[in-house]
């Protein structure tokens, strides 16, 4: 499956994912992520439920805060 991830192309070796899949595909651990499918918000507690297609364009973001 080929996506846009972060702006670069990627070719998964799956035909969909959810958000929660991906996130273990590419290896994000980081608690504090934003993820964005097509430009819409996906809420944390809809990760598993949430699927990517070919062709989407997905963001994910790491929250960072600092002082």
């Amino acid at each position: 499956m080929k996506i846009s991830l972060n702006n670069n192309a990627e070719n998964l070796a799956v035909e969909s994912c959810t958000v929660s899949d991906l996130l273990k595909i590419k290896n994000f651990t980081f608690k504090m992520l934003i993820v964005k499918i097509n430009g819409r918000l996906v809420k944390k507690e809809d990760f598993e439920n949430s699927v990517i297609s070919e062709g989407d364009d997905v963001i994910v973001l790491h929250l960072i805060s600092g002082g």
